[in-house]
């Protein structure tokens, strides 16, 4: 008899098997015209949109109960792409094909991002803008995760306002434009991408262009 999963026990098998993220989330960070040089009026709209994409419930603040709904939601659509057969549980076959699927697209993720390495804006320097969204990695710079998220709670109450949170967005950005111009440059990013390298004692990056 062929194995079934159900909706319900998606989740846990999901904590054994890790589905592929998307590689570096959100490309532009915002930088809407895509110069490569993002302002802080492109930071601040980008971040406004992305809470009225996290206020799942459209409450006008991000709480546990966003956080419960999202969860729910990705948990859904996870389990609706792997039941290929639409027949409401997922067999060995059906979690097989879509395992392969995943090395498949890993593989060809890894690959793209060997020939990406070194170019200006590109890689890992692009983490450093991650709290301007969301996104599947937990940590996310400042409002990815749980914990990131409450870094923007202003007044304790565990609820973050629009105006927290793009504050939290803002201060982000400030803190990466080093010469206060209003603009945050590929060289800016990389900048902070060694710095936060720095801090966690991991090895030099490479040059842009390199």
């Amino acid at each position: 008899m062929k194995k079934k999963m159900t909706l319900l026990t998606l989740g846990a098998a999901l904590i054994a098997v890790p589905v592929l993220a998307a590689p570096g989330g959100d490309r532009n960070m915002g930088d809407a015209n895509k110069d490569g040089v993002l302002t802080r009026a492109e930071a601040e709209a980008h971040a406004k949109a992305m809470f009225v994409k996290l206020d799942v419930n459209k409450d006008g603040k991000l709480d546990q109960a966003d956080r419960a709904a999202r969860h729910a939601e990705k948990r859904a659509q996870m389990f609706d792409r792997l039941d290929a057969n639409k027949d409401g549980s997922i067999s060995k076959a059906e979690w097989d094909q879509a395992d392969a699927a995943r090395e498949a697209k890993r593989a060809e993720w890894k690959a793209k991002r060997g020939e990406r390495a070194g170019a200006p804006g590109e890689g890992g320097e692009r983490h450093a803008m991650r709290g301007h969204h969301g996104g599947k990695r937990g940590g996310h710079g400042g409002h990815g995760g749980p914990g990131g998220w409450m870094k923007a709670d202003a007044n304790g109450d565990k609820a973050i306002s629009q105006a927290e949170f793009v504050a939290g967005a803002l201060a982000r950005f400030d803190r990466m434009d080093a010469n206060k111009d209003g603009k945050v440059t590929a060289e800016e990013r990389q900048a902070m991408r060694q710095a936060m390298r720095d801090k966690r004692g991991a090895p030099p990056a490479p040059p842009a262009g390199t």
